[in-house]
């Protein structure tokens, strides 16, 4: 079979296996399982470079310093550097461990990875990613005043923080990736979407508060890197239309045509299943012959193999 240079994200229950458990020790066993199904693809030769989101983690930081100071005092940028540090530290070490245990000599590092938005990307007009702890009205208040930030009511719960969710339209990273990759290492790369940052122009790029979905931000890397494959993974095994209905259909393949007339439908929900199918069809439509495949972390290396996961392909 023929080794593919891939790309593959990860969801969020491939670092945090319980919800209610956030610790540090809890996210690198989880780490330590992840790792299996992902060195299963190593060993087989495939290029391999992963990504990862990182919502629970960034939360979990801004939280910690708001708790300490009682306001915000660390700007959204540099919390999700942060988080790309903290989960691509655990990944390195689960990942290393791995391999050792298999007998595979290749080295993987994490690098802190700045994506390039455009300041006019509409999301920037309506922020809709709310990050950080809850405050109250008053709180709220004083914080859209004194800081400027957008605070809106989250399901009764209180005030949040809402922050941009542009798209993805460049690495800054890359080249150093690319390197990386082409001496067979494996590298972990726009972790949570990348930290966002706008090209001021003569080399100055300035950090903004956004969030960027790490899968769109995956299919960027995977077209600048020439990955043969895009690999999706989410808590299903195939991408469904009439999802949770009786007449409920699992896609084995689906043409880019299908997909449209999928999502025309509405039969992937906004916040799930959605922005992935999207990311796919960005990708297979980047250049002929790629493919993309959604599906869960366990069955990846069958998916890659054809043998299970939905399949994206351009016709």
């Amino acid at each position: 079979m023929k080794k593919d240079r891939v790309v593959i994200a990860l969801g969020g229950n491939a670092l945090q296996a319980d919800p209610k458990d956030t610790t540090a020790e809890s996210q690198l066993i989880t780490a330590k399982s992840t790792a299996k199904p992902l060195v299963d693809l190593i060993a087989d030769g495939h290029e391999l470079i992963i990504a990862h989101g990182n919502g629970p983690q960034v939360g979990q930081i801004v939280a910690t310093y708001e708790a300490a100071a009682g306001v915000p005092t660390m700007p959204f940028p540099e919390c999700g550097a942060m988080s790309q540090g903290y989960i691509g530290y655990h990944l390195q070490q689960a990942i290393r461990e791995e391999m050792h245990h298999r007998g595979i000599d290749k080295s993987v590092a994490a690098v802190v990875t700045q994506v390039i938005v455009d300041k006019n990307d509409p999301g920037f007009q309506n922020p809709t990613k709310p990050v950080g702890s809850f405050f109250s009205g008053e709180e709220a208040q004083r914080l859209q005043e004194e800081k400027g930030y957008v605070m809106k009511e989250d399901a009764g719960r209180g005030w949040r923080r809402v922050v941009a969710s542009p798209e993805p339209i460049g690495v800054v990273e890359a080249p150093i990736v690319k390197t990386l990759v082409d001496a067979g290492h494996i590298v972990i790369t726009v972790g949570g979407g990348g930290v966002p940052v706008i090209d001021r122009g003569n080399g100055v790029l300035e950090g903004v508060p956004a969030v960027i979905d790490k899968d769109f931000a995956s299919e960027k890397i995977a077209e600048i890197l020439e990955a043969d494959y895009l690999i999706i993974l989410t808590a299903v095994e195939k991408v469904s239309i009439n999802f949770n209905k009786p007449n409920q259909q699992n896609l084995d393949r689906m043409t880019v045509a299908e997909a449209k007339q999928y999502i025309e439908e509405g039969h992937f929900a906004p916040g799930s299943m959605l922005p992935k199918v999207k990311a796919a069809m960005k990708f297979v439509e980047s250049k002929p012959g790629r493919k993309a495949l959604i599906t869960s972390l366990e069955k990846a290396k069958e998916g890659i193999e054809g043998r299970t996961g939905t399949v994206l392909v351009y016709e």
